[in-house]
């Protein structure tokens, strides 16, 4: 994930969602995506340190996740491969020398971190998407690599470059093997997404030159340009991974959040009115061609830049791919961690971020806004957060539909009742009966209304919980004693279809809420 590095270099049709299925409002939409990455490698973000016990790598986890639940996010892009390893058990690669201190050791038996953070993802209404680094295997020259390191097992795989080892896209076991790493998570975890970051070939670095002409001359492909034969081995990866990730689970998102220029206009009068590094011609990533293709579910771009930077204008480029998603969900990654920096007087406004998520909520054709990174939200960008929880984000909302993975929609819960305790209220149901294409419920949406407010489930500010487990009760302690409520129940599936609702149920409460 690109941070300073990339503000330098700078310097040198969607498919309708079914009016049921959204609010019309723009100011608290019931459909969005608001989601947060969360990166290990170098301990960016979790766990603080390597080397922290069990325990603490778990409160820090739960801390993190309730402070982004708090803010109104309903994803996590969790890094789990930075650098050919792995921060969880079901891997052929190494554990991460970020989680132990040392490549290779495993934290305690039992423990998974991220099967435990899929689990407290999804209790809290949060997905979990899986984010890896395809191609990156070292971070410097000097890396402590463990012996099970396929830079060790196998040397012929990897180039060299700026001191770094990375995998060679042209070779084809390459592909094969980096595919069959992920379909591991996919196969083994209870994944929302599958996630790459803008890393695919190297950034140019000055004095450098990629190795790869002796993989060129015995791979061609029928290729005769080096630089149209880099774009294609990354094309074979991406669409080969489509393939393989909806085989085995049709509901497992597939997104990518490329670098936020694709082209500038002034190399293809197709591209952006931008000028700055791209993606086609210096990371050999034809990240428009992959939406085109409908090989990815999302495009996430990293739009890291403000209103008034001129090389690439925010707006500029929001209203590009939203002219450019061919019928996929478009999600706007938005710089978080440059908030209060000295190097842009438009990062020192704190209402720079607040703005473009109105801007974002403009255009009907983006669907929400990734941050970089989580743990900006308790350092530079407290005061976005305080502006996401109190107003923009204030009330829940669920993912935008996927109709082309899944549109058939769920039936509804069965029995709903509602009983007053001293407690508070407490609701119960039975799991629905089976769809047509034989999903019950992975998850529900609560609604709660007062007496005499309208029913209107559109309305995201009558959401009481949302989670994506499958449980079939709760207990809503946050009501008044003497007051009347209805309520709802919905059932979601994998995809967050979600299903037509059960009651309304009424109650009077008999007791106010119990004191937190």
């Amino acid at each position: 994930m690109l941070k300073l590095t990339l503000y330098a270099l700078l310097s040198i049709l969607i498919l309708p969602i079914p009016l049921a299925a959204q609010n019309t409002s723009k100011i608290a939409p019931k459909r969005e995506f608001r989601g947060v990455w969360v990166a290990t490698v170098s301990n960016i973000d979790w766990p603080s340190k390597p080397g922290l016990s069990v325990d603490k790598q778990k409160q820090e986890l739960i801390g993190l996740l309730e402070q982004h639940k708090a803010n109104g996010m309903n994803a996590i892009v969790l890094q789990v491969r930075p650098a050919a390893d792995a921060f969880y058990t079901k891997s052929r690669e190494p554990w991460s020398q970020w989680l132990m201190g040392k490549q290779g050791i495993a934290p305690s038996p039992g423990y998974d971190p991220l099967a435990f953070a899929i689990k407290e993802a999804h209790f809290r209404g949060m997905e979990l998407h899986a984010w890896f680094n395809p191609y990156r295997a070292t971070m410097s020259p000097n890396a402590l690599i463990h012996e099970d390191h396929m830079t060790r097992k196998r040397p012929d795989l990897f180039f060299t470059y700026a001191g770094k080892k990375q995998f060679d896209p042209g070779i084809p076991e390459v592909r094969e093997y980096i595919v069959q790493v992920i379909l591991d998570v996919v196969k083994g975890y209870d994944i929302d997404g599958i996630h790459f970051d803008d890393y695919f070939y190297p950034y140019p670095v000055a004095g450098q030159r990629i190795n790869d002409g002796a993989t060129f001359n015995k791979y061609p492909n029928g290729f005769t340009n080096v630089n149209d034969w880099r774009r294609n081995n990354v094309d074979l990866l991406i669409k080969q991974l489509d393939d393989s990730i909806h085989h085995y689970k049709k509901h497992v998102k597939f997104g990518i959040s490329p670098f936020g220029i694709w082209r500038n206009s002034n190399e293809d009068p197709e591209g952006s009115a931008t000028n700055g590094l791209s993606n086609y011609a210096e990371l050999f990533a034809d990240s428009r061609k992959w939406v085109k293709e409908g090989w990815v579910d999302y495009i996430n771009p990293q739009i890291y830049f403000s209103f008034t930077r001129k090389a690439a204008p925010f707006g500029t480029l929001v209203d590009w791919w939203s002219n450019n998603t061919y019928g996929r969900h478009l999600y706007i990654g938005q710089a978080a961690y440059l908030m209060n920096q000295k190097m842009e007087a438009a990062w020192r406004e704190p209402d720079q971020i607040p703005n473009q998520v109105r801007y974002i909520r403009n255009n009907n054709r983006v669907q929400g806004s990734v941050y970089f990174s989580s743990k900006s939200f308790s350092t530079v960008a407290r005061a976005t957060g305080d502006s996401l929880r109190n107003d923009l984000y204030k009330y829940p909302a669920l993912p935008p539909q996927m109709p082309w993975l899944d549109d058939v929609v769920p039936n509804k819960p069965q029995q709903l009742t509602a009983d007053a305790m001293n407690d508070g209220v407490h609701l119960k149901w039975m799991k629905p009966l089976k769809a047509e294409d034989d999903e019950t419920a992975s998850g529900y949406v609560i609604y709660r209304f007062e007496e005499g407010e309208p029913i209107d489930v559109l309305n995201a500010k009558n959401i009481l919980k949302i989670s994506f487990e499958d449980f079939t009760s709760y207990i809503d302690t946050g009501i008044e004693k003497g007051k009347r409520y209805n309520y709802l129940v919905t059932a979601l599936d994998r995809l967050k279809n979600e299903s037509e609702p059960s009651g309304p149920v009424g109650i009077l409460a008999i007791q106010s809420a119990v004191p937190q």
